[in-house]
């Protein structure tokens, strides 16, 4: 029997988090990583592990970031556990640079990474993967137990359908029958996601059914699997607060006369979460506010013993909803959240204001209260809608440009954002030229 770890997403080097006071969240990271690398791949005497990209949290590797990174690495390699990577979006190669640096590391020899090559008139090309020049396409990987031929891509974006036929037909070139056969593919997947962009179809990956085995997922952080061949571990730990109560781990896989077994292994470090709903309504005053919350508090949560070890200290983030009974000016958040740390000393605390002053409930005579995401949603659709001719599609073009905006701040290549632009637009070119406008 043969066994290989399928992880993605680690975004080592992640600082999402200086925003709210805190550096140290990037070493949540790298307990995540490093512990589940000692559980699942080191005490497993797993025979490969697979990455199935964004390794790095940003595609400017910080020193820090490197050292975890080296960390688990040389474990790996002591032990003569190969690692085989894809690039994610966040691990591509900065514009200026020549390449990335999971390229660095493969020529260092501690990583493989797997890519397509393309012909001068774009088709794909797969060639096997070369020691001496470190690079290639498609690995073979022996055991005791039998053979395993790994197929890697790239990041895609929101064209991986459009490549996806192409890939198929690579694969099959150079698919062996004699060997269990992965790929890595670092991409969205349509059902899996909570926001309305472009995902890869299922049925675009049933296309790959017959050719593929196994098909190792990242991207989206959250744990799925489809059709029992088919398996996305998630990432190994919370990116962001929304993401706490989210399925995720790393998958052990066992392969046995060409049969797989892939298990969802959770049991490894990851920091906890503690969210917290406070309706403000009925205080006409901040200190019967204060008061009321933090009753709230002692009855929700448990204060943590600072002299403790800090990992084990809970992200707390308290959301204040509701009609505020006095001036918003005079509603402190800064001086909540100092007095939360000190009474509970979570590891990071979170204060989210959501309220409705009573500024506002005076004036429009409603307390109905909108999310930001909600308003910048409105605002934009409005200022398209005075447009007359783009009147009709106003809902849809305002999805584009905030999906166009996420992609930005997810450091998505400039040419792929147009891309999905120009995509777009000409959609509703399409309309309008159906409904004869």
């Amino acid at each position: 029997m043969a066994k290989f770890l399928h992880i993605a997403d680690i975004h080592l080097g992640i600082s999402r988090y200086r925003r709210f006071g805190t550096v140290d969240r990037t070493r949540d990271f790298f307990e995540a990583w490093s512990d589940c690398l000692q559980r699942y791949a080191l005490a497993e005497e797993v025979d490969f592990v697979v990455i199935a990209g964004d390794f790095f949290d940003t595609r400017r590797v910080e020193p820090q970031a490197m050292d975890h990174a080296m960390f688990g690495l040389v474990k790996l390699k002591d032990a003569g556990i190969p690692v085989i990577v894809v690039e994610g979006n966040h691990d591509q190669r900065e514009a200026s640079h020549q390449f990335s640096w999971l390229r660095s590391l493969a020529k260092w020899g501690f990583i493989k990474l797997l890519e397509p090559f393309y012909e001068d008139d774009g088709t794909i090309r797969f060639d096997p993967w070369n020691d001496v020049t470190r690079k290639g396409s498609y690995i073979d990987i022996d055991t005791a137990d039998g053979g395993f031929r790994i197929f890697g891509t790239t990041w895609y974006g929101t064209t991986v359908a459009r490549q996806l036929p192409a890939l198929v037909d690579a694969i099959q070139k150079h698919r062996s029958a004699e060997r269990f056969s992965l790929m890595l593919l670092h991409t969205d997947v349509e059902g899996q996601l909570n926001r309305p962009i472009p995902a890869l179809p299922v049925a675009k990956i049933n296309e790959l059914k017959s050719t593929v085995d196994y098909l190792a997922l990242g991207h989206t952080h959250k744990n799925f699997e489809i059709d029992g061949w088919v398996y996305n571990p998630g990432s190994l730990e919370a990116c962001n607060i929304d993401e706490y109560a989210n399925i995720r781990g790393a998958y052990l896989v066992e392969v046995k006369d060409g049969k797989h077994e892939a298990r969802l292994m959770r049991d490894y470090w990851q920091r906890p979460f503690v969210r917290v709903r406070f309706e403000v309504g009925g205080r006409t005053t901040p200190e019967e506010l204060h008061e009321a919350l933090f009753a709230q508090l002692h009855t929700e949560i448990s204060s943590h013993d600072p002299d403790q070890e800090a990992n084990l200290a809970p992200i707390l983030e308290v959301t204040l909803t509701g009609q505020l009974g006095f001036k918003s000016s005079l509603l402190e958040l800064n001086r909540l959240r100092d007095e939360i740390k000190e009474e509970f000393h979570p590891f990071l605390c979170i204060v989210r204001d959501l309220t409705v002053p009573v500024e506002y409930a005076v004036a429009s005579g409603s307390t109905e209260h909108h999310s930001r995401a909600d308003r910048e949603r409105r605002v934009i659709e409005s200022l398209i809608a005075r447009d007359t001719r783009f009147q009709e599609y106003a809902g849809e073009m305002t999805e584009m440009m905030l999906e166009a905006k996420r992609l930005a701040l997810a450091e998505e290549q400039p040419e792929k954002i147009v891309a999905l632009i120009e995509q777009r637009l000409g959609a509703f070119s399409t309309k309008a030229i159906e409904s004869g406008a």
